[in-house]
């Protein structure tokens, strides 16, 4: 028999055993240790190579450093040097080539439309798009509707409808801005520096001018229906600058003969009359004069001169064009008719009349003797302001031309409006008389009534239509480009004139 010193031993051991046997299953539910290594691969080296064609039988030659030249090649360049240097400034004094320009491959259509603008609300009223032009930054479009072919007086509501060609989220068919007006539009003009300032005449004698940054009320300030004012529809408005810096003042024409001179009075929403011009029967040659006729002569286009700030142009009714001057002092024989200021007659001197009404006349910006002008003869005139007689004349239409403008960036290039609702496009440095380039839209309907080209931006170019729509087309850059030597080409046109 066990003692009970032996019976503990054997416990003890056993429980030792037993604990040993709990560590060990306890390790071996452990994760052993992992190995982790990076490792990266990358070139090590690099190598270049390259093939040569090489003389053969001749061994390849490593140069080290800047070889000398060929022997006596200092001695011919020394000896040449003079003879091509003069070849050289003779080649640059050359005219041999001048007006050649290198083929281009296909240069593709010279005109394309961009955008067609409408205003549904007019063309529903079947208005007409009656003066069209573009604002002092050139990324909008300004648009006056009205009537072409109202012939008695109207009072029907117009608006004037601006769209910015800038904006990601351009409607054609809803215009930016809309302006409602209480009678027909017959001319605008957008402020050469401000571009929220646009003035506009009216059919029934008033002028305006709109501030697009008032909400409520965009007149900034009218003539009203004063003594002052026209009292037929005006024909042609445009800013003008004063004496003072920096300042304007609006100019505008109207059938009944007067030109007026308007300075901006804001604080008083007023346009304030400065000077009045009437041009009269008394300025116009005795063969050219109207039997029983009034005494004032309608007035349909102007054009002041950019050159000289004293010279502005008058196409009228009877189809005169007259040289003015603003800064005429001879009293115009006309009734006052309750005008503030006396009227002066305007005209220096007298071009060779028209067969009809002269609707359009625009100054070169390239030449200061240049004009071009265009009626109902459905001509084109080139005119010097040195002569009477037309230095060219050019057939645009078999119908009228309502509008005629020099490119702004090519000297030798305007485009006319047509009553056949074409735009035609004229180079006179081209050897042919026929239109460079022609805007007609199979299909369309309506007169191109006026058009506008961009200054800011020359290869856009916007036209107006009796239908109500605005189209702008770009032009290639054949057509806004200027040519070598074409300003001279321009100078020799004017130089045609005669003593």
């Amino acid at each position: 028999m066990l003692s009970d010193e032996t019976l503990d031993s054997l416990c003890v051991q056993s429980l030792w055993r037993k604990s040993q046997q709990s560590a060990q299953e306890s390790r071996s539910c452990q994760t052993r240790a992992v190995a982790v290594a990076e490792a990266e691969v990358q070139t090590v080296s690099t190598a270049t190579s390259s093939t040569q064609t090489e003389l053969q039988g001749r061994p390849t030659e490593q140069l080290q450093g800047p070889q000398p030249p060929p022997p006596g090649l200092l001695d011919f360049l020394g000896r040449v040097q003079d003879t091509i240097l003069g070849e050289l400034a003779r080649n640059a004094r050359s005219h041999a080539f001048d007006g050649l320009l290198a083929p281009r491959g296909d240069p593709g259509p010279k005109v394309s439309r961009v955008h067609c603008l409408q205003h549904p609300s007019a063309q529903e009223r079947h208005l007409h798009v009656t003066s069209l032009d573009w604002n002092c930054t050139g990324a909008v479009v300004v648009c006056a509707y009205g009537r072409t072919d109202e012939g008695d007086w109207s009072n029907e509501r117009s608006c004037v409808c601006m769209w910015n060609l800038d904006r990601r989220s351009l409607q054609p068919k809803q215009a930016d801005l809309v302006i409602d007006v209480p009678a027909a539009v017959s001319s605008l003009c957008c402020h050469p520096e401000l571009p929220a300032l646009t003035a506009g005449g009216l059919y029934n004698g008033e002028v305006l001018v709109w501030d697009t940054r008032r909400n409520q009320d965009p007149v900034l300030a009218q003539t009203g229906m004063s003594a002052d004012g026209h009292r037929e529809p005006v024909y042609h408005v445009s800013w003008l600058p004063l004496q003072k810096d920096g300042e304007f003042g609006v100019l505008s024409a109207g059938s009944g003969g007067r030109v007026l001179l308007w300075t901006l009075d804001s604080d008083r929403g007023q346009l304030v009359l400065d000077a009045a011009f009437a041009l009269v029967q008394q300025q116009i040659p005795q063969s050219l004069r109207t039997r029983g006729g009034g005494s004032s002569v309608g007035v349909t286009s102007l054009a002041v001169s950019p050159w000289d700030p004293d010279t502005f142009l008058l196409g009228s009714e009877g189809g005169l064009l007259l040289r003015c001057s603003f800064s005429s002092q001879t009293p115009a024989a006309v009734p006052s008719e309750g005008l503030s200021v006396a009227p002066r007659a305007p005209a220096v001197f007298s071009f060779k009349p028209r067969s009809g009404p002269v609707y359009s006349v625009h100054c070169s910006p390239f030449h200061r003797n240049l004009v071009v002008s265009a009626g109902t003869d459905g001509l084109a005139h080139v005119h010097s302001l040195l002569q009477a007689e037309p230095l060219l004349s050019l057939r645009v239409s078999d119908s009228y031309v309502f509008q005629v403008q020099w490119s702004p960036t090519r000297p030798l290039v305007f485009a006319a409006a047509t009553g056949q609702g074409e735009v035609q496009i004229f180079d006179l440095g081209s050897r042919s008389l026929k239109p460079a380039a022609s805007i007609q839209e199979e299909g369309a309907a309506g007169l191109a009534s006026c058009l506008a080209f961009n200054r800011h931006r020359p290869h856009l170019l916007a036209v107006g239509k009796t239908d109500g729509t605005v189209g702008v087309w770009q032009l290639s850059s054949d057509l806004t480009e200027q040519k070598p030597k074409e300003t001279r080409q321009l100078d020799q046109i004017a130089n045609e004139a005669t003593d």
